[in-house]
């Protein structure tokens, strides 16, 4: 998981494992695509849960939707939740928008995966 330039280190990890060290899921957050647009879908693609907002100041929303689609079109599994507010950086900060439930959504998510046990 990571957020920006740290979403764009998750991904690097999702295009760059080994059978050793595949991640259980890749979380990027609004993150920056660019030095992957070559890279395809790998065969055995972890769960990717993808958080942007369609008015990011750096308009980073494309590549969140590019990246859910690539996912698709490989017939992974994705998610993918585009808030029309939140800028870049919403991260965890409050900002009484839909964006700030996020966080919740991931969890839910996680959960529907099996990731978290009680």
């Amino acid at each position: 998981m990571g957020f920006s330039a740290g979403g764009t280190v998750t991904m690097g990890v999702g295009y760059g494992y080994s059978a050793e060290n595949r991640p259980d899921f890749l979380a990027p957050v609004y993150p920056y695509m660019t030095p992957f647009a070559d890279k395809t879908v790998p065969a055995d693609a972890p769960p990717l849960f993808v958080v942007a907002a369609s008015d990011d100041q750096l308009n980073l929303a494309p590549h969140s939707v590019k990246l859910y689609s690539d996912w698709l079109t490989a017939r992974k599994s994705a998610e993918l939740h585009m808030y029309t507010k939140g800028g870049h950086g919403f991260g965890m900060r409050k900002q009484n928008i839909p964006a700030d439930r996020w966080i919740e959504r991931f969890g839910d998510w996680l959960c529907q995966q099996g990731l978290l046990k009680k």
